[in-house]
């Protein structure tokens, strides 16, 4: 079967994608938006991606996906917990949406060819959304480094708050210097895309986004030390500056660091600690232990979880906890096993990423960027489409050499 040309809707439907999960929840904007409004923005857009998706793949085709498969499953303890009447309506619209998320992705997967199509849209659209929180920032400073965040740059256009932010900005930066690394994309550009997106990373003093860049390109270049000049240098090189900059400025890397807290407040992750361990040891029946107490807002007595694997537990059980494991587990082993590639390697950089941001941000179990860094790794990780074989040349007929005439006279007798 021969390999379908990506159509310009994919790109849509990937931006339509990202919206939806932009989140309803963050700072306060520069022209305050409902929240009613916002969710029915992105509700909006996530109905819209679906559309627009099956309107291209009318035929339903889909590339198998280990990946999509394991994130489907996961539907299920959703759906028995959020089905308690104890969850409440709310959980059930967020199973609705996560089936809607996933079956959006299964329709794109029909696309999914080991290329980085997906990449590009990846950076294009989070690209877009850090021009908007600049955007903002530029018309109301004050809006933007509100004192409520400690004077770390939010979305006032749009309400985003420091860690999202952070994240957007490590992603796209991660992917744009692999892509230069790979001579997929000229380093003009690719500086239009990583300057600013770093600067905006150091204004929201976001550490988990800026760990999860240096683990993530670690690996991937490490990925392609091998086989890359330019991964050679460029990691020299980065060792290098990393090692003047640690050694030169290492008072003003820790006040960043440790953002004006106390040593215990850093010690505890900034109170995360004492979340966790209430979570934990909170009853549970054996149907909350195994599928959890419905998908929810990912926080527990009021406050954030922020740890993935937690949020899963609370919400999705055990079960759920399997599964997001198994995906995780089989997209690096899948990655690992691959030859040296810029694919390989990207996907590499979201798969280190995701697993390092798990530890203080929560998403792995719902719709939620991380499931799109996930999809676009997948979609790395996803085997070329087979080309059609060429039709064998047809052979020419060899005419059949003409007989000979023989007399009459030389003609032997018929016997009687």
């Amino acid at each position: 079967m021969r390999a379908d040309r990506t159509p310009r809707t994919v790109g849509t439907v990937w931006g339509l994608l990202v919206l939806n999960t932009l989140g309803s929840a963050g700072a306060e904007t520069v022209v305050p938006l409902p929240r009613s409004l916002i969710q029915m923005v992105t509700m909006g857009a996530l109905a819209a991606a679906f559309t627009l998706a099956l309107a291209v793949n009318l035929r339903l085709r889909v590339r198998p996906s280990a990946y999509l498969f394991l994130l489907t499953l996961l539907l299920v303890p959703s759906v028995i917990s959020s089905a308690d009447p104890e969850s409440g309506f709310g959980a059930l619209f967020r199973c609705a949406r996560l089936a809607l998320f996933i079956g959006t992705l299964w329709l794109l997967s029909r696309w999914w060819d080991g290329g980085t199509t997906f990449v590009r849209h990846h950076i294009r659209m989070y690209f877009a959304v850090l021009v908007s929180v600049a955007a903002g920032a530029v018309v109301s400073p004050g809006a933007a480094f509100p004192d409520l965040y400690g004077g770390r740059l939010v979305g006032a256009l749009w309400p985003l708050t420091p860690p999202q932010i952070g994240q957007y900005a490590a992603v796209i930066t991660g992917l744009t210097v692999l892509l230069v690394l790979g001579r997929r994309t000229d380093r003009r550009s690719a500086a239009l895309v990583v300057v600013p997106a770093l600067v905006l990373l150091a204004l929201t003093h976001t550490r988990t986004a800026t760990l999860g860049l240096l683990v993530g390109l670690a690996l991937a270049i490490g990925s392609l030390v091998l086989t890359s000049a330019a991964a050679r240098r460029f990691f020299g090189w980065t060792v290098l500056c990393a090692a003047v900059v640690a050694v030169g400025f290492s008072s003003a890397l820790q006040a960043w660091f440790l953002r004006g807290q106390s040593q215990e407040n850093f010690t505890s992750l900034t109170g995360r600690a004492k979340v966790w361990d209430a979570l934990l040891a909170a009853d549970r029946t054996t149907t909350e232990h195994l599928f959890g107490a419905g998908l929810g807002d990912k926080s527990f007595g009021g406050l954030p979880i922020d740890n993935s694997w937690l949020a899963v537990y609370q919400e999705q059980g055990v079960t759920g906890v399997t599964l997001v494991a198994a995906f995780v587990v089989v997209l690096g082993g899948v990655a690992l096993l691959r030859p040296p590639s810029l694919s390989r390697a990207c996907a590499l950089f979201l798969i280190g990423y995701c697993a390092l941001a798990s530890y203080t941000e929560a998403g792995l179990g719902d719709a939620s960027p991380y499931l799109l860094h996930l999809a676009v790794a997948a979609s790395l990780l996803a085997a070329p489409a087979a080309a059609a074989a060429p039709a064998a040349p047809s052979v020419p007929s060899v005419p059949e050499p003409p007989r000979r005439r023989v007399p009459a006279w030389a003609r032997r007798p018929e016997v009687t």
